[in-house]
């Protein structure tokens, strides 16, 4: 049955990540795709500015759910310390940024990475949610505030990990490439920060259908 899991949940992560749940939410509700305008990014941010403040917090809130539900199975069905649990949580949220209905071409993983890591560095992510809140706040960039919230979260995470009696290599290596993962998807916006060309967020009631 281990063996069976081992091969069976992974699969299952990869495609649950792969729901385009912004794509699926702006045909069925608004009649567009939301890859063909504003960022033409799939994730809650894009959303947001489309489609209003309520439907993107839905995104983010069902995007994060991708990765909850994924890395939950993992830990209540695998063995403690299994490092298929570390596989289960990097495959949901390259099925979000990678998704198989989409092209691969998805959202930037912020979301689903976080839902991800709440079952496994809860701590770290709760750092990295408060910086991401208060840069976002301050400053209105999305793209900036998950930048910063994705280091927060790798350098509480690291010092966590080293602290521990026993190294957990898996979570190391999964946390370090997720992060790295994030940071070059947000590339471009990086760019356009230092232009001084990035969007600002509007936080509106309801976007147009």
């Amino acid at each position: 049955m281990n063996n069976l899991l081992a091969v069976a949940l992974p699969i299952f992560a990869y495609l649950l990540g792969s729901i385009p749940v912004g794509w699926i939410v702006g045909k069925v509700f608004y009649h567009k795709d939301i890859r063909k305008d504003g960022s033409g990014n799939v994730g809650a941010t894009n959303a947001l500015r489309l489609f209003g403040t309520a439907t993107g917090i839905v995104v983010l809130l069902l995007d994060a759910a991708k990765g909850f539900i994924a890395t939950f199975l993992a830990v209540k069905l695998l063995p403690a310390g299994s490092p298929i649990m570390a596989l289960c949580a990097l495959l949901v949220i390259l099925g979000h940024v990678f998704p198989l209905h989409l092209g691969f071409k998805g959202g930037k993983g912020v979301a689903t990475a976080a839902g991800a890591f709440l079952g496994v560095a809860p701590a770290s992510l709760g750092l990295g949610l408060v910086a991401f809140i208060i840069v976002t706040w301050l400053s209105r960039y999305v793209s900036l505030g998950s930048i910063v919230a994705a280091l927060v979260f790798l350098v509480h995470s690291l010092w966590q990990i080293s602290r521990a009696e026993a190294a957990d290599y898996a979570s190391l290596v999964l946390i370090s490439f997720v992060v790295l993962m994030i940071i070059i998807k947000h590339r471009g916006n990086m760019l356009r920060l230092i232009q001084g060309t990035e969007n600002k967020i509007v936080f509106t009631k309801k976007g147009k259908r």
